[in-house]
């Protein structure tokens, strides 16, 4: 991905971190999280405005049934991740290269762009080229999180990550209601109020969000550097990046059932309609809002980053196959509660990779690890929505909730993972030059 001067060595960006650090904490960095918090809020507000309708809108260009929609929702997830995997360690880079705010600003834009073509579409071909936009440039929380790497006390870092988490639930509370409301206008209204809100986003980051990474701390762009293979390799010398990615990867990989079957699963189970998906996903990110923006900074503190990673991982499991077992309603909204604790595992997870890196390399490493977000992306969506066809109305074995027995699955694994990743780190020399 970005590459830094050439013959710059671990020990000159340790200092150029320290550097920053120091220049980050004699800067407003509360001042700048609220600023990032809005601005977050307001991107998730509008996805999640568009998540009760659009298996209707699927349906009404593609004239097929719920099941049959689930599998053309995978694939436009499919065009957004495999686009995002390419472009996201370009986007970090460049972030790392001309600051944060230019990037973020233009990814606000894109969705923007995404929504409005999405709520014009006259066929499936146009929702497609909207998601390849998005993907494109949807760098909003990749370079989000490296925003905050760059303003926080390493102290800070997982309790800051939260706040990203916090306004990701405070928007499923805010979004998926108004989706619900709104989409009572006609399937396509949701994501015309999407589009607004993106390119209100973007104006209001332009007057409101400062820069967080001065000249001083910002690298010289090389392709070598700005593609998922080349950071890939420059993190090698990080060996705790390599071991938390593995678990990063199979966590993001059991994540992807809820935001690709979620509403397919709930309206076929439990004959739910565009409201109902709404006020449960609101629900559920009420509960995410109460953990990240509450719980999460003491329960880390209390539990350390590793003890919290391991509990939301634990939790994450049991919150999984409770969604897939819920015999009625009021049970999934219980799991969900339980299951909103499972936020502690990916700002854990982040704030534990963010401090093996220097800050020159932020933006490089959360490009990183939004490529291997896209993946479980590419193949998650694809592996849900595949699973819930096949087991959704038969022949053969009829049970709804495969894709979320598959996520609790994958989260044992991920659980496992970890703790054989990091009983090799306490082995581990620290990172090379």
């Amino acid at each position: 991905m970005l590459s830094r001067h050439q013959g710059l060595d671990f020990a000159a960006e340790i200092v150029a971190c320290k550097s920053v650090r120091i220049s980050a904490d004699k800067r407003m960095p509360q001042r700048a999280l609220t600023f990032l918090f809005f601005t977050v809020l307001i991107d998730v507000i509008g996805f999640g405005v568009v998540l009760p309708v659009t298996p209707g809108l699927i349906m009404e260009l593609n004239g097929t049934d719920l099941s049959s929609a689930s599998t053309v929702g995978g694939w436009l997830l499919f065009a957004f991740a495999i686009t995002q995997f390419f472009f996201a360690p370009i986007m970090g880079n460049l972030s790392d290269r001309f600051g944060r705010r230019p990037v973020l600003l233009s990814s606000l834009a894109a969705f923007g762009l995404d929504y409005t073509i999405t709520g014009f579409s006259p066929n499936l071909s146009w929702l497609f080229v909207g998601r390849i936009i998005a993907g494109a440039t949807g760098a909003s929380f990749s370079t989000a999180n490296a925003y905050i790497a760059d303003i926080s006390k390493p102290e800070d870092r997982a309790k800051n990550f939260g706040l990203i988490g916090a306004a990701f639930g405070l928007g499923f509370i805010l979004g998926p209601a108004l989706g619900g409301i709104v989409g009572g206008f006609g399937t396509r209204i949701p994501f015309f109020v999407a589009g607004g809100l993106a390119f209100a986003n973007a104006l209001f980051g332009a007057f409101a969000l400062p820069e967080s990474l001065p000249e001083s701390s910002r690298r010289l762009f090389q392709w070598a550097r700005a593609n998922p293979a080349g950071t890939l390799i420059h993190l090698k010398k990080y060996p705790m990046i390599y071991a938390l990615a593995a678990v990063n990867f199979l966590w993001q990989l059991a994540h992807q059932v809820l935001p690709s079957t979620w509403t397919f699963y709930t309206m076929l189970k439990f004959n739910w309609n565009q409201n109902d998906v709404g006020y449960s996903l609101a629900f559920v990110g009420l509960c995410m809002t109460i953990v990240q923006g509450g719980l999460s900074g003491p329960i880390i503190k209390k539990l350390g980053e590793r003890g919290a990673a391991i509990g939301g991982l634990l939790i994450g499991a049991i919150g999984f196959f409770g969604y897939a077992l819920s015999p009625s309603p009021w049970i999934i909204y219980i799991f969900a509660a339980i299951s909103s604790l499972s936020g502690l595992t990916y700002p854990s997870l982040n704030a534990l990779m963010s401090g093996q890196v220097p800050a020159t390399s932020q933006g490089e490493l959360q490009g990183g690890n939004s490529s291997l977000i896209s993946i479980t992306s590419i193949l998650g969506p694809l592996l849900m929505t595949q699973t819930f066809h096949m087991f959704a109305t038969g022949p053969g074995i009829v049970f709804p909730g495969a894709p979320f027995a598959l996520a609790g699955i994958l989260a044992i694994g991920a659980l496992m993972v970890l703790f054989i990743s990091l009983a090799r780190i306490a082995r581990a020399p620290g990172p090379q030059g």
